[in-house]
């Protein structure tokens, strides 16, 4: 039964973990189209979730969890707006260094994740509750 307890603990890590960069991809997505209000000011950022992997002392297993948040370093884009406050002399205003189609990848991956990362919990249960009707018997 101990198995079966630390499979769900470990499968709950990585449901967190996932869950957490799905938060961070929605906010990238949330703040791509946003511009700087002043020339000279740096548009949003784009948000790179860091895990790590650690042994778990209660249970035994390896699991991961997110450590940190990084900046993406990456160039900003630039699109000709002469008329918006932050733009340049040269009418360039800075934009985010987010992508639409990365972010879409990241968030699809994350959400495989957590779905197996679900399923594990509900086979593991399904095989406690099995076991429990074996026992009765």
């Amino acid at each position: 039964m101990s198995d079966f307890l630390k499979s769900i603990a470990t499968a709950a890590q990585g449901l967190r973990a996932q869950s957490g960069r799905m938060r961070i991809i929605s906010e990238n997505i949330a703040n791509a189209g946003t511009t700087p209000s002043k020339p000279g000011e740096a548009p949003y950022r784009r948000k790179i979730p860091v895990f790590e992997t650690r042994a778990d002392s209660e249970t035994g297993g390896i699991g991961v969890s997110l450590t940190r948040i990084r900046r993406d370093r990456s160039d900003f884009g630039q699109r000709l707006e002469p008329g918006h406050p932050a733009a340049d002399a040269a009418g360039m205003v800075k934009t985010p260094n987010v992508d639409f189609l990365i972010e879409q990848m990241d968030m699809r991956e994350a959400q495989r994740s957590y779905e197996a990362n679900v399923s594990v919990i509900t086979a593991a249960r399904r095989m406690i509750a099995r076991t429990l009707d074996i026992l009765k018997v």
